[in-house]
């Protein structure tokens, strides 16, 4: 197992600790449910250090990157970052990342801790382009600052005007003292903050400093569980559960990242897949009676008939209330109606609902 350079912290800090992504990583601190209404409410800080930073340079960099990933990169300026996927030659995704642009010559991926090996064969694989690839991955730590008051609690850090930088854009300056710190608005919770890109080396010290200034703004250390029930109530997917290799795109509505007005890796197939229509489709559900859906608990029509699976499902902590995602068969998947979900030997009824689930307050 990998320890992020924040390891000892954490167990300082009484964290449960637990393998994930092949890293040890803090799964709670003081429970669940008060750290995911902390960040809703006030600030989190996470350490989300064992995700992973591709660099690709050069004159070809954007080429390479418009062929491998669905998004169209060309849209972006500096300083901007973009949601893509990298999809797979049988209608799949290798990976979801976040593609951001420094200039015209280099590009940053950041790509998901379980994929980190899979993602940089795959992007050496089709190279064809000759663009220079850097794995910084151990190199790098990364701390998520998340809520609504992650700006005003964070601003004696830095120079740069945090309310400057726009969702999904990015600035590469000094923060906590530290030098080239890449501060990122590309939060993955629904309420606000901003991401922070340190060497390894003065992670401890950023660490140590943005809980220090969020001290007086009720700032708390959030582990991995209340990052996922904080990304479910927003309907972010997440890798190995809502997408993976067997998931196009296309059924997993991220339609709005993938651009058939540029060539890219299974364009043809997806292409045909669009005009043709999917066979299922994730949608969102709330449950309406007592019972949480978990990953892969069958969804079933009212006629007992099984029409698709759970992908993901919590107790939201925010509505009170379990809700969840999964796939189904295409004609189920109308707002409004209703399915059963099956929990055990029991039938509970479900409503699919129009995501996000938290509509902030």
């Amino acid at each position: 197992m990998q320890k992020t350079a924040l390891y000892q912290k954490h167990v300082d800090l009484g964290a449960k600790m637990v393998p994930f992504a092949g890293f040890e990583m803090p799964v709670s601190y003081e429970g669940v449910k008060t750290e995911h209404q902390n960040v809703r409410e006030k600030l989190g800080v996470f350490d989300v250090s064992h995700m992973g930073e591709f660099f690709v340079e050069g004159p070809q960099a954007k080429d390479l990157l418009q062929y491998v990933t669905s998004n169209d990169v060309s849209k972006l300026v500096d300083g901007q970052a973009q949601y893509t996927c990298f999809p797979n030659e049988m209608n799949g995704i290798i990976d979801d990342l976040i593609l951001y642009r420094f200039h015209e010559e280099k590009y940053m991926l950041v790509v998901n801790a379980s994929n980190i090996e899979k993602d940089w064969d795959w992007i050496n694989k089709h190279n064809k382009f000759n663009a220079r690839l850097t794995n910084a991955s151990d190199e790098y730590s990364l701390l998520a600052v998340q809520g609504p008051k992650a700006i005003e609690a964070m601003q004696s850090l830095t120079e740069v005007d945090l309310s400057s930088i726009k969702f999904y854009h990015f600035k590469e300056d000094v923060f906590a003292g530290e030098n080239e710190v890449i501060i990122s608005a590309t939060g993955y919770t629904g309420s606000g903050g901003f991401e922070l890109y340190i060497k390894n080396e003065a992670v401890e010290k950023v660490w140590a400093k943005v809980l220090e200034a969020g001290k007086d703004f009720g700032i708390m250390p959030v582990g991995l569980a209340a990052r996922d029930t904080l990304r479910l109530e927003m309907g972010y997917c997440l890798y190995g559960n809502d997408i993976d290799d067997t998931t196009s795109p296309l059924e997993a509505k991220l339609g709005w990242i993938t651009k058939f007005n540029k060539d890219f890796i299974n364009k043809d197939n997806l292409l045909k897949q669009k005009e043709e229509g999917v066979v299922r489709k994730l949608v969102a559900f709330e449950m309406l009676e007592k019972g949480i859906p978990r990953k892969d608990y069958p969804i079933l029509d009212h006629d007992m008939q099984p029409i698709g699976y759970v992908t993901s499902g919590t107790q939201s902590p925010s509505l009170n209330k379990a809700i969840g995602l999964g796939y189904v068969n295409t004609g189920n998947e109308k707002i409004g109606e209703t399915c059963l979900i099956q929990i055990r030997n029991k039938h509970v009824k479900a409503e699919i609902v129009k995501l996000p689930f938290y509509k902030g307050e």
